[in-house]
């Protein structure tokens, strides 16, 4: 089930506000399991059956190192819990690729598995490995009510695609959390806003995205265009998504974490994975690179610690080489980037923005790949390789088609528009203005997103695979 779609915004959604709000403050979070349960057994319900064994082995293992704690024992349910954890994931996830590798090295012909991937698996998986090390290293106390640890873990407004919640971030507000007209105001401006992202921007750039891949007539700037377009289209559909849902966080009480901070502005690669993101960043840096170490050792350990981070990083967004190839492609920036340009970079403004902006683009263009070697034909195209010609009508007809979004897209990707409300609402004239007009806007915002929608148009979600 989608956030961006009819059932979950006219059936689903309401039904459960209803629920959760009817019944008292004692079976919120059973109401908030159960339906999360039925948004994520929605389309495949055999999936249930591992979200289940996921949350009973967190809780299980959970109360063990706790109660074990500082003997040996504790470590042992660590890494049990770990390893199911990671193997449920491995083998959904990774086992034909594995599969795959090892009979194109060897020449077997082991047959591959055709295994369905449960969606979102990649993300709870993260949730309950992080919380079962914190149970370990005392940072949390274990939960010891099964429903309260099952709604952390299955939260239907954060299960599909994050952002990654921390236990320690929310095991307060599992307990006792506020419910006010404020917040849910605030809940349903945020979740509009995302929604409108997707639908309105992300979707209409997805199909810019399609037409090149479909087109006999590309052209090197065709191919600018179409890289230029999936960076903005991956942008406004994973962070549109990830405002649904810290939007229906609030609705429900929470105060989920941000995800995204105008990554586009960064004058730096580092700086961007600090805003791109984040919660997976800030995951693989406190659950993977701190344990190894991170930069407090000797200069091979510190370039070694970013290889295995982003080759784990890459690898995490799927199994495929060209995930790998993404990672290490980062891994390299961020070396050359510590130990050589940084310095360059700081001494110049708009410089530094464009070697960001550029980078990105065409690490967007490897992500997007169908395979390593699809990649290369594509970058090379950007640059004039290939029997390509320079423009074509085609690629004059979707620029002046897209002219006006594209326009739109980039100056939503920055803080301008953000900063524009919060001036026109820091003043008293504003403040009324904003009063009468913005719930206009936001239901006349809902109402264009619902007749995309019963239009049939295009609306995948590009981290379902993930």
């Amino acid at each position: 089930m989608l956030f961006s779609g009819v059932p979950f915004l006219f059936y689903f959604l309401p039904i459960v506000l209803l629920l959760y709000f009817v019944v008292p403050k004692k079976l919120k979070n059973t109401v908030l399991l159960l339906s999360s349960l039925v948004f994520y057994g929605w389309g495949e319900p055999k999936f249930l059956i591992f979200m289940l064994i996921s949350i009973i082995q967190g809780y299980v293992f959970g109360l063990l190192i706790e109660k074990y704690n500082g003997m040996k024992r504790s470590k042992v349910f660590l890494v049990a819990s770990v390893f199911i954890s990671l193997g449920i994931l491995g083998y959904y996830k990774y086992a034909d690729f594995f599969i795959e590798n090892f009979n194109a090295l060897t020449g077997a012909s082991i047959p591959l598995l055709r295994i369905a991937l449960p969606i979102g698996i990649s993300f709870y998986t993260f949730q309950i490995i992080s919380y079962v090390i914190d149970v370990y290293r005392k940072d949390v106390a274990a939960q010891r009510n099964i429903i309260n640890l099952g709604a952390y873990i299955a939260m239907f407004p954060q299960l599909i695609a994050g952002p990654i919640v921390r236990y320690s971030d929310i095991a307060k507000q599992l307990e006792n959390r506020t419910h006010t007209l404020e917040k849910t105001a605030l809940g349903v401006r945020r979740f509009v806003v995302g929604l409108s992202k997707k639908i309105l921007i992300a979707n209409v750039l997805g199909e810019v995205v399609s037409v090149f891949k479909e087109s006999d007539d590309k052209s090197v700037l065709f191919y600018w265009v179409y890289a230029i377009a999936y960076l903005l289209h991956v942008y406004f559909d994973f962070s549109g998504y990830s405002d649904m849902a810290i939007g229906l966080g609030k609705i429900f009480g929470f105060d989920l974490c941000e995800n995204f901070n105008y990554p586009y502005i960064s004058s730096s690669i580092s700086e961007f994975w600090r805003r791109w993101h984040i919660s997976l960043g800030s995951w693989f840096r406190d659950y993977l690179y701190f344990p190894m170490g991170g930069n407090r050792v000797s200069k091979p350990r510190f370039f070694l610690n970013i290889f295995v981070v982003w080759i784990a990083t890459g690898f995490w967004h799927g199994a495929e080489w060209t995930f790998i190839c993404w990672g290490l492609y980062f891994a390299v920036l961020l070396i050359l980037e510590k130990t050589l340009l940084l310095k360059t970079l700081n001494k110049t403004h708009v410089l530094k923005h464009i070697y960001v902006l550029f980078f990105v683009t065409i690490s967007f263009v490897l992500f997007d790949s169908a395979s390593v070697k699809d990649a290369i034909v594509s970058v090379g195209a950007m640059f004039g390789a290939g029997d390509y010609p320079l423009i074509s009508a085609e690629t004059i007809y979707y620029l002046k088609s897209i002219a006006v979004l594209l326009v739109v897209s980039c100056i939503g990707a920055t803080p301008l528009p953000s900063k524009v409300f919060s001036k026109i609402s820091g003043n008293k004239i504003g403040e009324k203005v904003l009063v009468v007009f913005e719930p206009a806007v936001i239901i006349m915002l809902l109402a264009v997103c619902t007749a995309f929608l019963i239009d049939g148009s295009f609306n995948p979600f590009l981290y379902f695979r993930f």
